[in-house]
């Protein structure tokens, strides 16, 4: 990965395989600032994001692809809740993937992730994903490998589409170890208000752990490309973790050259009575 200090070190460059055991979950090390400091950044970005994202919903031209992956508690409701905190609900939707139905089933793979991409003008995040069909689909041998080895291969032409079709496509695996998603569950079981976010499948998915990340490695590693690249995200400290997809985020906007549209319109020629 590249040492770009801000977005570019947790990029996963194509070609370049990562191993999920030599990135520590708990690394800070992009930012080296105070409590207030960071919160000072954090609001700044958000005001940023607010401003960039009413200008590609004005602008009704290009799209925003966000991918969200994590094991169970790696926060991708937290992201959702404080990086796009205050944004236009107008032009953000959030499409969640769970459970195929018996209808998604018949159609086959990609055919429910297709009818979710963004339209022009819009920024949408993918709370798990077409990633899923490589990931839990193959730990739990729920298609053979002849199936999901295939995966890769039509999620990156998948993606290719989409991008060719003026999607910027932005994709984060928030990695957390296992241990600290052990105090998180143990969280939400002490906390009244977070007890039903606990599910009784999370503790025997424990067990799958180490099958997970070698799914998710294999993932990271076959899919990240020029048109839609993985950023591996420390996201053990959830504080660091939000500001580093906030950065990650507005930094690529910024590149979109997004403006607002012309009108022909002359506010000196009009008169309001």
């Amino acid at each position: 990965m590249s040492k770009d200090l801000h977005t570019g070190r947790y990029r996963i460059e194509p070609g370049h395989e990562v191993r999920l055991s030599d990135v520590d979950p708990n690394d800070t090390s992009a930012f080296e600032g105070k409590d207030e400091d960071e919160q000072k950044e954090s609001k700044k970005l958000n005001g940023k994001l607010r401003q960039l994202q009413e200008m590609l919903y004005a602008e009704h031209e290009q799209k925003v692809l966000v991918v969200l992956q994590a094991m169970d508690t790696g926060g991708k409701d937290g992201v959702i809740n404080r990086v796009f905190q205050g944004v236009n609900p107008q032009g953000v939707r959030v499409a969640h993937f769970k459970e195929p139905t018996p209808e998604e089933l018949d159609h086959g793979f990609l055919w429910r992730e297709h009818k979710q991409v963004p339209g022009n003008g819009e920024l949408t995040i993918f709370n798990r994903s077409h990633y899923e069909g490589v990931l839990i689909e193959r730990v739990h041998k729920i298609v053979p490998e002849s199936v999901w080895s295939h995966r890769y291969r039509q999620i990156n032409d998948f993606e290719r589409l989409l991008s060719e079709e003026d999607t910027t496509i932005l994709k984060f695996y928030l990695h957390i170890d296992k241990d600290e998603q052990k105090k998180r569950l143990q969280q939400r079981l002490d906390d009244p208000s977070k007890r039903w976010k606990f599910s009784g499948e999370d503790l025997p998915e424990r067990k799958f752990w180490k099958e997970y990340m070698k799914a998710y490695q294999d993932a990271l590693n076959k899919t990240s490309t020029e048109w839609a690249p993985w950023y591996l995200i420390s996201a053990n400290h959830k504080w660091y973790r939000d500001l580093v997809v906030s950065r990650i985020i507005v930094k690529t906007m910024e590149k979109m050259n997004l403006h607002y549209p012309k009108t022909k319109l002359s506010p000196r020629s009009i008169r309001i009575e």
